[in-house]
């Protein structure tokens, strides 16, 4: 019986999404949950399996295409009995094997290097740049792990330059179109280029967030001597894992929200939901952009547990293995910038969630004691942007005093 194929929403506030391969081809059969086609979503790229065996019939959708949740990009049959099918869908796959079998006077393209059926790992800013520029993946030698194609691949293969420190964003390579010089008093000459989907998406999910969503926002100081001598002892102590200051804050604010489940929510189309475990979203920067995974319930966790679970999903996203159900879920995201010597930050709630930490760096200032001597005092700033939908400023308040009470007593922080 022929069926649809459609683009699946891979998340709450996924609308969107960018086909980026095919992984069969029109006449081809396959068997339940094989790959049938890659969507890239608004932060990571997810293979799309099959639901059940069958055969794919039809491709309504090219790779590159920006599709909305739900769209129609293909047909399969199940091969159960049912209404026959049209003629010209039976003809439908030798036909688009015909259109798509080069003739006999185009240049034949190089051998690839990879066996026949074996997928190719390629990142997918490098997929999209070997579409712009016509490079051919196959014929492209990967330098990430296990062979992964990144965008300095592709970039080389196309005989362009690679990202330097200065222009660390690939996609400044896409073609831009050039503004005219002004005349004395206009505007400085430049560049304009077509955002990739990618940024169009986070562009139109963030400014959403900021007009929709009512922020406010609270400001805290942490003393953070007590963390930073307990991280030093642990690091000392053993050589198994390397704990960081922002384990400890996660450590702190899953646990503030496992004594606070009414700040453990989200503003829904239903309703407020009430979350069930204390899951907290790590911001973390990689050359795709900035990511979101979630650790989950960290309220219960131990401080090792929690710096094992950062690891790996670190890991995960720094070589864009990142799946959709991991950057889902959880009230809050931490957003830790103090490595790059910012006092205060406020940031833009994650779309989904109702809270967001940023987190400053640490300094050095004079406060006096309780003589009235000046002492010094190692303050990290933090400030919390909540949805007033959900929180209001006094119980904001509570939670970032139950952060702060964490972090000031930070053996709590090491067992569960």
């Amino acid at each position: 019986m022929r069926r649809e194929l459609l683009v699946p929403k891979l998340g709450l506030t996924m609308t969107e999404g960018v086909l980026v391969e095919w992984m069969v081809q029109p006449g081809e059969a396959f068997q339940a949950d094989q790959g049938l086609f890659v969507i890239e979503s608004e932060k990571a790229a997810n293979e799309v399996g099959a639901e059940a065996d069958g055969t794919l019939l039809e491709i309504r959708a090219q790779t590159g295409e920006t599709l909305a949740c739900g769209a129609v990009i293909g047909y399969w049959d199940d091969g159960q009995a049912g209404e026959a099918l049209p003629a010209a869908v039976q003809a439908q796959p030798a036909a688009q094997a015909a259109a798509a079998a080069p003739s006999a006077a185009a240049p034949a393209s190089p051998a690839p290097p990879a066996a026949a059926g074996v997928r190719i790992p390629v990142t997918p800013l490098a997929r999209r740049l070997a579409l712009q520029h016509g490079v051919e993946l196959a014929c492209v030698t990967g330098s990430g792990p296990r062979g992964r194609i990144r965008a300095r691949d592709v970039l080389s293969q196309a005989g362009l330059p690679a990202p330097t420190a200065s222009s660390p964003a690939a996609p400044a390579v896409l073609e831009t179109q050039k503004t005219p010089a002004s005349g004395q008093g206009g505007a400085a000459a430049g560049s304009v280029r077509a955002p990739t989907a990618l940024e169009r998406t986070v562009a139109q999910r963030l400014t959403a967030a900021k007009q929709q969503v009512p922020h406010f926002y609270l400001s805290v100081e942490a003393e953070m001597s007590a963390v930073m001598a307990c991280r030093a002892q642990l690091n000392a102590a053993q050589s198994r894992r390397k704990f960081t200051l922002n384990h400890f804050v996660l450590a702190a604010v899953g646990q503030a929200l496992q004594a606070m489940p009414e700040v453990n929510r989200v503003w829904t189309e239903a309703g407020i939901l009430s979350l069930e475990s204390a899951d907290v979203g790590m911001a973390v920067n990689t050359d795709k952009g900035l990511l979101v995974p979630v650790l989950r319930d960290v309220g219960r966790q131990s401080l090792a547990e929690t710096a094992d679970q950062a690891a790996a999903l670190i890991a995960r996203a720094q070589a864009g293995r990142l799946g959709a159900p991991e950057m889902q879920g959880g009230a809050i995201t931490v957003s830790n910038a103090g490595m790059h010597d910012v006092t205060y930050m406020a940031s833009i709630i994650n779309p989904g969630q109702s809270m967001i930490l940023g987190v400053g760096s640490i300094r050095e200032v004079f406060r006096p004691d309780a003589g009235g001597q000046p002492v010094i005092r190692r303050e990290m700033g933090m400030v919390l942007s909540a949805d007033h939908r959900v929180l209001d400023g006094v119980t904001g308040l509570k939670f970032l005093k139950q952060v702060v009470q964490a972090l000031s007593q930070p053996l709590g922080l090491v067992v569960a």
